[in-house]
């Protein structure tokens, strides 16, 4: 199997003490800082804006993977950019003209990645997907850390992977929520490339070995 990528997500971590969780996460294995985005309108959850992110950016020595679940991303592009945004994710629901907003985001210097919700066919990327750096599929309905993993995730993942090989594309797979130690390997045999791990990380009494156990679950 090849090399996968760890990226903790900071949604379910202490933010009284988000300083030393980055420093958790820049002593670790893992090779990216996921940041989810919340409006309390595209999902039923508000999180934090442009200062926080580029608080983050200052302390963090992993790239960050930037997930935007709000409505109108591509009215703030140019915005998490600035903030500090490696990687920047917007949800195909919310993109009318997802084309133009992939290739915004390129202009702008990140990493384009489009997310679909548990419910979104993935046939719907078949003419975008060369143009993307990484495809985000949810394994959890949107907007809350700590969900149960949705089983039917499989089906859609190894469809968007045969899609991917058929495209000859090097689009990445990538999926957020439930991910853990007990389904990281059967993810991996899937097809999935970027796993964003949250609650299992930061609810670990050793997330520095979390991190490491699940950076080399394919060995």
């Amino acid at each position: 199997m090849s090399r996968h990528l760890i990226a903790p997500s900071i949604l379910t971590a202490d933010f009284l003490h988000l300083a030393e969780a980055i420093q958790m996460v820049n002593q670790s294995e893992a090779d990216l800082l996921h940041l989810d985005i919340m409006d309390g309108h595209f999902v039923p959850n508000l999180t934090f804006g442009f200062p926080i992110i580029r608080q983050i950016k200052s302390v963090s020595e992993k790239p960050l993977d930037v997930h935007l679940m709000i409505t109108n991303p591509d009215r703030y592009l140019e915005d998490y950019g600035d903030a500090g945004a490696d990687w920047l994710t917007v949800h195909l629901e919310t993109c009318p003209h997802l084309h133009r907003t992939i290739h915004r985001i390129r202009d702008l210097g990140m990493k384009p990645a489009v997310s679909l919700n548990p419910h979104t066919d993935v046939t719907l990327l078949k003419y975008v997907l060369k143009d993307l750096d990484m495809v985000l599929i949810m394994t959890v309905d949107p907007g809350w850390g700590a969900q149960k993993f949705i089983d039917a995730s499989f089906e859609k993942i190894r469809a968007l992977k045969q899609m991917i090989n058929d495209s000859g594309s090097s689009t990445l797979i990538q999926v957020d929520g439930g991910v853990g130690e007990h389904n990281i390997r059967d993810l991996l045999r899937a097809g999935v490339d970027v796993f964003v791990v949250g609650n299992t990380i930061f609810s670990s009494d050793n997330p520095l070995q979390t991190i490491s156990n699940l950076k080399n679950a394919s060995k």
